[in-house]
C-alpha cells in the first residue's frame, strides 16, 4: 500500500494555518500493516559502534528523532565537538538508514558540551549550529536564527496529521539544586524558582500546541518528563514547569498529545491521570543506542508501567489512524521486542 505523506516545517510563531512552502517535502513510502511509523533513540556514543541502525530500519520508519546525547563530547572546543559529530555522521550504517528519512531531534548535555550544563555553558549559541549541521537543517529554518534548538514538523498522511514538536531543556534552563541527600545528584528546586524552557520557547509552544489541528501531537524533551524522583536531571527539578505544562495541554485541547525523552540509559513507560486531560499522559523513554546503566536495579517511580529495560533500545511509535491510538514500542537487538504500550485517544 502506497501512502502519500507530506512534511511541513513551521515558522516561529506564525499560524498554523501558514505552511513554509520552502520547506514542504513529498514523498511516498509504504505503511506496514496499516501503521505510520517513527522511531527515535538517544545517548549514542560515537566511540561505539551503533549496532541497533539495521534492526531500526526493519521497522520502516519514515522519521527519525534524535533525542539527546546524539555524541558525546563534554567540550569547550568547537572543532572537538564538530569531530565527533563527523565520526557519528561517517557511520556507514547510520548514512544507509537516513538516506529516505526526516531526521529531526534535539540535544542533551554531552551534545551540548557540558554535563548536566545547562543557560550558562559559553559556547551554547555555536554548539546550536554543530548540531543543526549534523541534523541537516536547512540554513533557512528558523532555529538557525534564534536562540535554543527547538523546532516543529506536522506530517500529513492522507489527510491524518501527526505533529512533532521538539523541545530545547538546556538552552534557557537555570540552576539545579544539590541534593542534600547523598544517594541523589540533584533535588527540587523551591517552587516556582527558575526554568527549563525559558520565556521565549514557552510562548512558542504555546501558540503551537493551541493552534494544532493534528490527531497527534508528540512532544520531545531530552529528560524525564514523569519519573521525577530518581535524583538525576528530569523536569521533576522544576515541579513548577511540569504543572505549567500539564495545564497547557489540557488548555490548548490539542489532541492525542504525549511525550517522548531520553537521557536516563534506560527505557520505560510512564502514563499520569492528569485532571481534566481526558486521557492519560504518557512519556515514554528510549535510553540507550550504544550504552545503558546496565547495573540499574530500581528507582522510585509512581507512574512506571511495566518493567523497567537496561539492554541497549530505541524507541518505535506505530500510529494507527484508523483507531486513533499509538501503539508503543522498546525494542533492542536484532529487532527484538522488548516491551510494549498501547495508548488509545479520544476520537477525532
Amino acid at each position: 500500500m502506497k501512502k502519500t505523506v507530506l512534511i511541513f516545517s513551521f515558522l516561529g510563531l506564525i499560524s498554523c494555518k501558514t505552511y513554509d512552502t520552502t520547506s514542504l517535502i513529498e514523498s511516498q513510502k509504504p505503511v506496514q500493516n496499516e501503521y505510520y511509523a517513527i522511531a527515535f533513540g538517544s545517548c549514542d556514543n560515537q566511540k561505539i559502534k551503533n549496532e541497533l541502525w539495521p534492526a531500526i530500519d526493519n521497522n520502516h520508519p519514515s522519521v527519525w528523532i534524535w533525542g539527546g546525547d546524539n555524541v558525546y563530547s563534554d567540550t569547550e572546543d568547537m572543532d572537538f565537538l564538530k569531530k565527533n559529530y563527523e565520526i557519528q555522521k561517517q557511520d556507514s550504517d547510520y548514512l544507509n538508514f537516513i538516506k529516505d528519512k526526516i531526521v529531526v531531534g534535539t540535544w542533551d548535555d554531552h551534545d551540548y558540551g557540558a554535563n548536566d550544563g545547562g543557560e550558562e555553558y559559553p559556547f551554547k549559541r555555536k554548539s546550536q549550529q554543530l548540531l543543526l549541521d549534523f541534523l541537516g537543517t536547512s540554513k533557512k529554518a528558523p532555529e538557525r536564527k534564534r536562540d535554543g534548538v527547538y523546532s516543529v514538523k506536522t506530517i500529513v498522511v492522507d489527510g491524518n496529521k501527526i505533529k512533532v514538536i521538539v523541545m530545547d531543556s538546556r538552552f534557557f534552563r537555570t540552576a539545579l539544586n544539590k541534593a542534600t541527600d547523598s544517594k541523589k545528584r540533584f533535588q527540587p528546586n523551591t517552587y516556582g524558582e527558575g526554568t527549563v524552557l525559558g520565556n521565549a520557547q514557552w510562548k512558542w509552544l504555546k501558540k503551537e500546541l493551541k493552534n494544532s489541528d493534528a490527531q497527534f501531537n508528540v512532544i520531545v524533551s531530552s529528560i524525564q518528563f514523569l519519573s521525577d524522583k530518581h535524583g538525576f536531571e528530569a523536569w521533576g527539578n522544576f515541579p513548577h514547569e511540569i504543572e505549567k505544562l500539564e495545564k497547557l495541554i489540557v488548555s490548548t485541547k490539542a489532541k492525542g498529545t504525549f511525550i517522548i525523552s531520553g537521557d536516563r540509559h534506560i527505557a520505560t513507560f510512564s502514563s499520569k491521570n492528569v485532571s481534566g486531560l481526558s486521557y492519560p499522559l504518557v512519556d515514554f523513554t528510549s535510553s540507550g543506542l550504544t550504552h545503558t546503566y546496565a547495573s540499574f536495579s530500581g528507582e522510585e517511580n509512581p507512574y512506571v508501567k511495566g518493567e523497567v529495560v537496561k539492554d541497549i533500545n530505541f524507541g518505535l511509535l506505530k500510529f494507527d489512524f484508523k483507531n486513533n491510538k499509538v501503539i508503543m514500542e522498546i525494542r533492542g537487538k536484532e529487532n527484538k521486542l522488548l516491551q510494549e504500550y498501547v495508548q488509545a485517544y479520544p476520537e477525532k
